[in-house]
């Protein structure tokens, strides 16, 4: 995958988070979502928050909604297994959260840890009470974020977009 096709989809997710008055961005550093990043670091009416774990980010966005702001948690699918238990805090206390997920161990993976949470990050998701849109064209992931975005403001509801790893391209050792 080429930086400037990343950019492309990345920059369609950045228009959808600004769109929504997306305040907070919590994130683990990840590659694939490396270029939204920088422009959510770019925003001055966003802060960012680079995480050790993620599932600090839904306590840190549980204290964004509390306190008036919308965020969004980004992480990459290994990390879906980590926020199970704090993902029960978005159900119980009925607080939106927008996830969006890239994924790995899917599509062209060399990775073999990456495969079981990759294969299984959509059925975790789904079993905490997450609403889960997978996404494998990139012509349809602005819309897919955005309609994510409305169930999740709007119900509110915890929602996760899995970013394909079609999308995203295959990783190598040498990235």
């Amino acid at each position: 995958m080429t930086s400037s096709a990343s950019e492309t989809w990345s920059q369609d997710i950045f228009r959808v988070l600004v769109e929504n008055r997306v305040r907070q961005i919590a994130y683990i550093p990840d590659m694939g979502h490396a270029s939204l990043i920088k422009m959510c670091h770019k925003n001055k009416s966003m802060k960012t928050v680079v995480l050790t774990t993620e599932e600090e980010g839904v306590a840190l966005l549980a204290g964004a909604w509390l306190g008036g702001d919308r965020g969004a948690l980004l992480m990459q699918s290994s990390g879906v297994g980590n926020c199970i238990n704090m993902l029960s805090l978005t159900r119980v206390c009925r607080m939106p959260l927008l996830i969006l997920v890239t994924m790995r161990g899917q599509w062209g993976e060399f990775n073999p840890w990456q495969v079981p949470m990759g294969q299984n990050s959509n059925p975790m998701l789904t079993a905490a009470g997450v609403l889960t849109f997978e996404v494998n064209d990139k012509d349809r992931l602005k819309e897919t974020v955005a309609a994510a975005a409305k169930m999740a403001f709007g119900g509110p509801a915890a929602t996760a977009v899995l970013i394909s790893q079609r999308i995203l391209g295959a990783k190598t050792f040498d990235r």
